[in-house]
C-alpha cells in the first residue's frame, strides 16, 4: 500500500464519528450555554467589528497588534487555499452536499471560535522579550493546570509541525500549479519568489505580517467575491438547482454522474466537516493565537472577531465558491484521464468556464491563489512559530522563521502527500483544543455574561481564584 493511502486512512480515523461528535458537540453546547449566541448577538459582532473599523479609536489593551491586524493576520491563514480548495475539494469528493454540512459545522463554529479567542485574550501572557504569547497552548496550560499540560503539547508539537504541511508546502504546491497553468512559469522560479517574499515579512516578526495582512486580504476578499459573482450571474438560472443539489446531497447517496464518482450521506458529511474546519479553522486552535496578540481590553471584544470571521468565511465567501462550482457544471468536468477535478484545478475550471474564457480564467485564479496562498503561509508561519515557542522558548522564534522556508520550496514539486499529513496533524490540534475549550467553558461563558451584563473586565491575573471556581 502507498504511503499516501495509508496517510489518508489515518485521516479517516482520526477525522471519523468520535472527532465529528466532538466538534458539534462542542459548538452546540457553547451555543446553548450562551443563548444561541451566534443568532441572538449577530447584530453585535456585526457592529462592533466591521461597524467600527471607520471610528477613532484610542489604543485598547495590551498587544502586539490592532483588533483588524489581527483579524486579518488569523484571515490570512484562513481565507486562502482553504477556502478555495476546502470547498472545491469538499464538492469533489462529498458532493454538493458536504456544502451543507460546512454550513452547519460553521454555523456551530461561529460560538466555538468566539469562545477560543475570548479564552485565549484572557489567558494570554508577555513572554521575556515583552511579545504576547497566547492560544491553546496557553489556555489549557494555565487555565486547567500542570495535570493537563500534555494537552497543550501534543497541541503545540502538532501546530508546529502542520504549518510545514499546511502552512507553507500545500500552499506552495497550489500555487506552483496556478502559476505553470496561468504563465508557463517553471515551479523552481516560483519557489524562489516565494521564499523571497515570505522570507521578507516573517523575518520581521508578528507586526511585519500583521500589516501585511491588513492591506491585503481585504483586497484579495473582495476580489475573489466579484469573480465568483461573475460566475454566478452568468449561470443564475442554474443557482435554485445548486441549492437544491446541495441539501438533497446533505442527507441522500449521490449518485455517480459526470466527473463525479458518486458519495454516500456519510462521506458528505465527513468532507464537509473536514474541509469546513480546514477552511474557517473553528475548533482548530489556530486563530486564537494571533487574535491573542490583539490590542482589546476586553477578550469578548476580540473574540466577537472572531466570530464574525467565520461567518465571513463559511456562508459568505465558501458559499459564493461553491454556488459557482455547481452552478456552472464544472464539479462534473474530467481531466484528460477521464477522473473528476478536485481543489484548485476545479476552482479554475470554474472561472475558465465563464465568459471570461481559459485563458484570462487561468490568469484570474493564478492571481487569485497566488494572493490568498502568499498570505496563508505568513498566518502559519506566526501561528508555528508560537506553538515551537511554548515548547521552546521565545529564542526559538528566530530558528522557525528560518527553517519555515526551505519547505516552501521543496513544495513547489508536490513530492510529499502534504494534504493527508496536514489532515493528521489538524486533528491532532482540534482534539486537544475542544477537549480544552469545553473544560473551560464555565470561564468563557462567566467573561461572556459579564461582557454582555457591562461589567467591568477582571483580568486572570487579579483574580484566579474566581476564574478556578468557574472552570
Amino acid at each position: 500500500m502507498e504511503l499516501t493511502e495509508i496517510l489518508r486512512q489515518i485521516g479517516a480515523v482520526v477525522w471519523g464519528p468520535p472527532t465529528w461528535a466532538l466538534l458539534g458537540a462542542c459548538g452546540l453546547y457553547l451555543s446553548i450555554r450562551t443563548g444561541g449566541f451566534q443568532v441572538t448577538k449577530f447584530g453585535h459582532y456585526c457592529k462592533m467589528t466591521v461597524g467600527q473599523l471607520f471610528k477613532r479609536k484610542g489604543k485598547g489593551g495590551d498587544g502586539d497588534l490592532s483588533p483588524f491586524q489581527a483579524f486579518n493576520t488569523a484571515m490570512a491563514a484562513t481565507m486562502g487555499v482553504g477556502t478555495l480548495a476546502g470547498t472545491a475539494t469538499a464538492i469533489a469528493s462529498g458532493g454538493p452536499g458536504a456544502i451543507f454540512w460546512m454550513w452547519v459545522i460553521g454555523f456551530l463554529g461561529i460560538t466555538t471560535k468566539f469562545a477560543e479567542i475570548t479564552l485565549a485574550v484572557h489567558f494570554r501572557e508577555k513572554n521575556s522579550r515583552g511579545m504576547i504569547l497566547g492560544g491553546p497552548m496557553q489556555y489549557i496550560s494555565k487555565g486547567l493546570g500542570k495535570r493537563w499540560k500534555w494537552l497543550a503539547v501534543i497541541f503545540s508539537a502538532a501546530g508546529a509541525l502542520a504549518a510545514f504541511g499546511l502552512g507553507n508546502m500545500v500552499q506552495a504546491n497550489t500555487v506552483a500549479n496556478a502559476v505553470e497553468t496561468a504563465f508557463s512559469v517553471p515551479p523552481w522560479i516560483t519557489g524562489i519568489v516565494l521564499v523571497g517574499f515570505v522570507g521578507a515579512v516573517i523575518i520581521g516578526g508578528v507586526k511585519r505580517v500583521g500589516n501585511v495582512a491588513e492591506k491585503t486580504i481585504p483586497l484579495f476578499g473582495v476580489f475573489m467575491v466579484l469573480f465568483c459573482l461573475a460566475v454566478i450571474f452568468e449561470n443564475v438560472t442554474a443557482v435554485p438547482n445548486a441549492f437544491a443539489l446541495i441539501i438533497r446531497g446533505a442527507f441522500t447517496t449521490q449518485g455517480a454522474v459526470g466527473g463525479f464518482i458518486g458519495a454516500g450521506v456519510s462521506v458528505a458529511i465527513r468532507y464537509g466537516l473536514m474541509r469546513g474546519i480546514f477552511s474557517n479553522e473553528a475548533g482548530l486552535g489556530s486563530a486564537p493565537i494571533a487574535h491573542a496578540a490583539a490590542q482589546v481590553d476586553h477578550p469578548c471584544k476580540q473574540g466577537l472577531w472572531g466570530a464574525f470571521e467565520v461567518f465571513v468565511d463559511t456562508h459568505v465567501m465558501c458559499t459564493l465558491v461553491a454556488i459557482a462550482i455547481i452552478a456552472s457544471g464544472s464539479w462534473l468536468l474530467t481531466d484528460a484521464n477521464g477522473a473528476g477535478l478536485n481543489a484548485i484545478p476545479l476552482f479554475m475550471a470554474t472561472i475558465s468556464s465563464s465568459f471570461f474564457g481559459e485563458t484570462i480564467g487561468n490568469i484570474i485564479g493564478a492571481v487569485a491563489i497566488l494572493g490568498f496562498a502568499s498570505t496563508t503561509m505568513l498566518g502559519w508561519a506566526f501561528y508555528g512559530e508560537k506553538c515551537l515557542e511554548f515548547l521552546a522558548g521565545p529564542k526559538s522564534n528566530l530558528f522557525y522563521r528560518i527553517m519555515f522556508l526551505p519547505p516552501i520550496f521543496i513544495g513547489v514539486f508536490g513530492v510529499v502527500p502534504v494534504w493527508a499529513i496536514a489532515d493528521i496533524l489538524n486533528a491532532f490540534m482540534a482534539i486537544p483544543n475542544i477537549i480544552g475549550v469545553i473544560a473551560l467553558s464555565g470561564t468563557f461563558v462567566a467573561i461572556t455574561k459579564a461582557y454582555f451584563k457591562g461589567d467591568k473586565y477582571v483580568p486572570y491575573e487579579i483574580d484566579k481564584e474566581y476564574y478556578k471556581k468557574q472552570a
